[in-house]
């Protein structure tokens, strides 16, 4: 694909960049375009995946046919074969007359399922025969129906990480999967952050009717240098709210800095492992989790030693006092039962052993037992509100909800 003709695919659809990973997604989405192969758009999320669905059916023989773009994380569990499959009238509660279903309508055409992640294993199983044989049943219908349609999917969720939990059907991953498409997030893309925030800045000035937002050199680096964890959409709604609040036009750093959620990031520590191998990390989550963990393993290395000590296989140290004490970790709470001295008549510097009460128990430390805890703790805090537990959490409700589920928190 020449040059030339993905300048004009950006100009057409308003992609704005010229990072050469972008570049070459771009190239292959044209490539595959006229096929009818399946594309699984992988990314971030506020990478602009969505533009890419529109950009092949655009470019393929079906570009006179229906295009629907499907949201699968935003339709309930109970109602998603009913959206996609349709259903026949009567078929459940509510039912009142026959409905046709997305497959159905857009026979001919495109689908994109964005969030496909988010699908229920038992739609997951509709899909996959969909793609298979290119065809479906209704909910309430025994009656097979053939479709033609060009599957687009995209999610910013690991799904190979989804197939070993449980919750992602291997089969159905290799089948929309026939053409990956990486969309590289904002951060590898360093050199068109300013490109797209002078575009943002002259699109809310024709909006607002003020002159664009300009920003200092050091505010330039500032800008290039964040990790931008939400992507393009961050960047955008950042210039959006900087081109409304802020009074003088040319932004220095220092301004900038207290619009962006964690202008540091980029610094976060790296921590080191006990072989000294340093780890980069990524988001305090992930420094949160590996700090947890490794409070974990100094708690277990510390039961080790005093059972150790306690069965005469370690040289026992002098004990001054008697002594208490517990350790708690999320969702988990060792023990430690009072460990008394006792000590001679009339000989205050000699003690006897130690007797140890309990035996030595290994305890096990999950993230998903300190993902649990912090969702509960966060809805304690809030008096179960959801909204604010999912804003302490820095999770979309949707989330939050399905994690309650999930973890039986209801």
């Amino acid at each position: 694909m020449a040059k030339i003709d993905i300048q004009t695919i950006k100009q057409r659809f308003g992609i704005i960049g010229n990072s050469p990973l972008l570049d070459r997604e771009i190239e292959k989405a044209l490539l595959i375009a006229p096929t009818d192969l399946s594309v699984l758009i992988i990314g971030e999320s506020g990478v602009g995946k969505e533009v890419f669905p529109q950009m092949i059916h655009q470019n393929s023989i079906r570009k006179h046919g229906q295009y629907i773009a499907v949201n699968c994380g935003a339709i309930p569990e109970g109602t998603i074969d009913s959206e996609l499959f349709g259903h026949e009238k009567g078929s459940f509660t509510g039912a009142l007359g026959e409905r046709k279903g997305y497959f159905e309508v857009a026979d001919g055409g495109t689908i994109f399922l964005d969030e496909v992640g988010e699908l229920p294993l038992s739609t997951q199983a509709r899909l996959l025969r969909v793609l298979e044989y290119g065809e479906f049943l209704k909910v309430g219908s025994s009656k097979v129906q053939k479709t033609d349609v060009r599957i687009v999917a995209a999610t910013n969720i690991d799904l190979v990480q989804a197939i070993k939990n449980g919750k992602f059907r291997e089969d159905l991953y290799y089948r929309l999967n026939t053409v990956p498409i990486q969309v590289p997030p904002l951060r590898e893309r360093k050199d068109d952050v300013v490109l797209l925030f002078r575009k943002f800045a002259t699109d809310f000035s024709e909006k607002y009717r003020m002159p664009p937002v300009q920003l200092t050199d050091d505010a330039k680096q500032l800008l290039v240098n964040y990790r931008w964890p939400g992507n393009i959409r961050e960047l955008k709604n950042i210039t959006e709210r900087m081109s409304i609040i802020e009074r003088e036009r040319e932004i220095p750093a220092a301004i900038l800095k207290t619009y962006l959620t964690n202008p540091d990031m980029e610094r976060l520590p790296a921590l080191a492992n006990r072989d000294g191998d340093a780890r980069i990390f990524g988001s305090e989550r992930e420094i949160l989790y590996q700090i947890l963990f490794d409070m974990k393993k100094d708690v277990n290395d510390l039961k080790a030693l005093v059972h150790g000590i306690m069965s005469g296989n370690i040289s026992q140290p002098t004990v001054e006092k008697t002594t208490s004490y517990s350790s708690t970790v999320p969702a988990k709470e060792v023990q430690y039962s009072q460990v008394e001295d006792e000590t001679s008549t009339g000989d205050s510097d000699r003690h006897e052993p130690v007797q140890y009460a309990d035996d030595y128990v290994e305890e096990t430390l999950s993230l998903e037992d300190v993902e649990k805890e912090m969702i509960r703790k966060a809805l304690i805090r809030h008096n179960g509100k959801r909204r604010d537990a999912a804003a302490d959490l820095k999770i979309s409700e949707r989330t939050l909800y399905r994690k309650i589920k999930e973890y039986h928190l209801e």
